[in-house]
């Protein structure tokens, strides 16, 4: 991986330290391109017009999910963000009152809220899993938990207060095992970690685009299992998702697409499967350990500062390091290091209410890595940290 090449392709890396992929990734210049041509396309000759003139370059976005998660295009479908798209699924499933829906103490508060709806508006009942004492879900009572009533394991992959991984393929052996279908939010590992839908034993697996994919904001995608789909009903059609057959009847799509409409930002699209492209080209494998390595460095680092305290445990985590500085608290540092061009987040607790209670734990820093970033610039940013308040 030539680190040089990759950041002069990602120009902002000239002037600031961009430790804040898992919130918004800085996007390649091929990206950015391909979103900013089809715009103009637009400006140029119409918005229909530009349309229909990049037909190819709209399907090359189905294609290029479908070779980074090692499936079917016709399982892909372009969502406008990756909670919209883990809705959607939830929505469509044929619940009823009574039946159980498992997730995890990690779960993403957008996530969560949805199930709190369907508990509300359907009766459902969620069940949440703690995590074992590595912070991963702890398998051995997601499996005693396990009854007929369960229709559903929703899991969030990588935690976004977290850089915990966690086991999506041992989870995905008690789905099948089990005949419950496994819904996964591969919102922060999707672009970090080497996704294959057939190994994971998902149904279902929802992402966003401007995190470590590096592609536009306002851009998403799912996969839907083939099998799984007749067993969904979308929430709402339109002439895209389905066909208008007669008066008094429609037919959905026989592919994910039914749950797509037809207005769609149509150049976050296109570059967003230019990211895709992207990240297949560099290899998923390289990227991963390259992110890795970063990250276990970036932990290693501060957990030689005075003051600060890392969070994650465990030997497989991902690019998403958290930490307090006991100086001071969370957004007092974030604003101390966005003063000086070094972009990081803050997780906080009233979005993390499930875990942060669990684990006793205020807002807190984070820092995201990915492969374009480097030992040069933890250097940096720890020296910051180490500076006097």
């Amino acid at each position: 991986m030539n680190t040089d090449l990759l950041r002069a392709q990602t120009p902002a890396c000239q002037d600031l330290i961009h430790f804040n992929n898992a919130g918004a990734a800085l996007s390649p210049q091929a990206v950015n391109d391909a979103l900013f041509q089809h715009l103009l396309l637009e400006q140029r000759i119409g918005g229909y017009e530009a349309g229909d003139a990049t037909q190819a370059a709209q399907e090359n976005f189905y294609h290029a999910f479908g070779r980074l998660l090692n499936c079917n295009p016709r399982e892909i479908a372009y969502i406008e963000n990756a909670t919209r798209a883990w809705t959607l699924l939830l929505q469509a499933m044929p619940l009823t009152q009574g039946d159980r829906i498992i997730t995890g103490q990690s779960e993403y508060a957008s996530n969560y809220m949805t199930l709190l709806h369907l508990a509300k508006t359907r009766h459902i009942r969620i069940e949440v899993i703690p995590n074992d004492s590595s912070g991963q879900i702890c398998l051995q009572t997601l499996h005693n938990k396990l009854d007929e009533d369960v229709r559903l394991i929703a899991l969030t992959h990588v935690p976004s207060q977290s850089g915990v991984i966690h086991p999506a393929v041992e989870v995905g052996k008690i789905a099948r095992k089990h005949r419950i279908f496994y819904l996964l939010d591969a919102c922060q590992s999707a672009g970090q970690i080497d996704l294959n839908v057939d190994e994971i034993g998902c149904d279902m697996l929802t992402g966003s685009g401007r995190k470590y994919m590096r592609g536009p904001r306002g851009t998403g995608f799912m996969y839907v299992r083939q099998g799984m789909q007749d067993y969904l009903e979308p929430a709402s059609v339109d002439l895209h998702s389905a066909s208008w057959t007669r008066k008094d009847s429609y037919t959905l799509r026989d592919d994910a697409r039914r749950f797509e409409n037809w207005e769609h930002y149509v150049a976050g699209k296109i570059a967003l499967g230019v990211a895709a492209d992207y990240a297949c080209d560099l290899g998923m494998g390289a990227i991963e350990a390259r992110v890795r390595t970063l990250a276990a460095r970036l932990r290693a680092s501060l957990q030689a500062l005075p003051g600060i305290t890392v969070h994650e445990q465990g030997d497989y985590l991902s690019g998403i390091v958290t930490f307090s500085d006991a100086s001071q608290d969370a957004v007092t540092l974030q604003q101390k290091l966005r003063q000086q061009q070094i972009n990081t987040s803050v997780a906080r607790h009233q979005a993390n209410l499930l875990d942060f209670s669990k684990r006793n734990l205020p807002d807190i820093n984070r820092a995201s890595v990915h492969y374009y970033n480097t030992d040069a610039e933890i250097d940096t940013f720890c020296q910051a940290l180490s500076a006097p308040v």
